[in-house]
């Protein structure tokens, strides 16, 4: 890890699932900007010519992340490449860990070599039933993280956990991906994680505490949650099926950084 307050990357290449992508920090036109977008264009405006990919694609497990981002991003050559993946594993009802972490390390064993600074995540959790129900397959999947980290000197991120994102407020109504100022603060600590000044030295603050909404508020916000978004989480994992089937990454080149907002 570079310990100067000024890192001179001059790229970046983004690999994973909707985490990566963006989702929930939608733009005007629909599309999703996200924590690894905000931190190119922090990178940008310090080097003239910086160049960022987005490979990452919702509803990847760590199999297709392997066999349809890795190689590509290898191939980009780039200072900086982020991993997020295997949580997508996780959440399905039959995941067999021994396989995630080997795709997994498979995966950290042809990235590390092919950039001066990997970076790898312990991701956040929404506090509910949904993390409790399968924090040992999380608790495991970071634990191989560090593990692989530390033989490949990789950078860790470590977001599991962080007090200020596993309030419900930073997380979108479908209760898996983050806000906006959720993916600000991801932004702000892997900024950090490589080096780079703080901009933003309390993003582990939680926000400040309102006061709980009412109880009917909560049973109209589970009951739209189950319709709108749970009930098609299910049909998916039953039909093995993937809201990013089809779905081509964002930003599949890397090219100049031109910040879409």
């Amino acid at each position: 890890m570079q310990t100067n307050a000024s890192p001179t990357y001059t790229s970046l290449v983004a690999v994973g699932d909707s985490f990566t992508e963006g989702m929930s920090d939608l733009l005007p036109d629909g599309t999703y900007r996200g924590w690894a977008d905000l931190l190119a264009a922090r990178m940008a405006a310090r080097t003239p010519g910086f160049r960022y990919a987005n490979l990452a694609v919702r509803g990847k497990l760590i199999g297709q992340i392997v066999d349809e981002q890795v190689d590509v991003a290898t191939a980009m050559g780039a200072d900086v490449i982020t991993l997020v993946g295997g949580l997508n594993d996780t959440l399905r009802p039959k995941c067999d860990m021994g396989r995630v972490r080997g795709l997994l390390e498979e995966a950290v064993e042809r990235l590390a070599p092919a950039c001066k600074q990997l970076v790898l995540m312990r991701s956040p959790g929404r506090q509910g039933p949904v993390l409790e129900r399968f924090r040992p397959r999380m608790e495991e999947l970071f634990a191989c993280v560090d593990e692989l980290a530390a033989r490949h000197g990789a950078v860790v991120v470590g977001l599991y956990g962080a007090a200020s994102l596993t309030d419900p407020r930073l997380w979108d109504v479908d209760r898996l991906h983050l806000t906006a100022e959720g993916h600000r603060r991801v932004a702000e600590a892997v900024w950090q994680a490589l080096g780079y000044e703080a901009e933003d030295p309390h993003w582990r603050v939680p926000l400040p505490a309102t006061l709980p909404p009412g109880w009917v508020t909560r049973r109209v916000a589970d009951v739209r949650f189950a319709r709108q978004h749970l009930v098609p989480w299910i049909g998916r994992r039953l039909t093995g099926r993937s809201s990013g089937d089809g779905r081509p990454p964002k930003r599949p080149e890397l090219l100049p950084y031109e910040d879409p907002a």
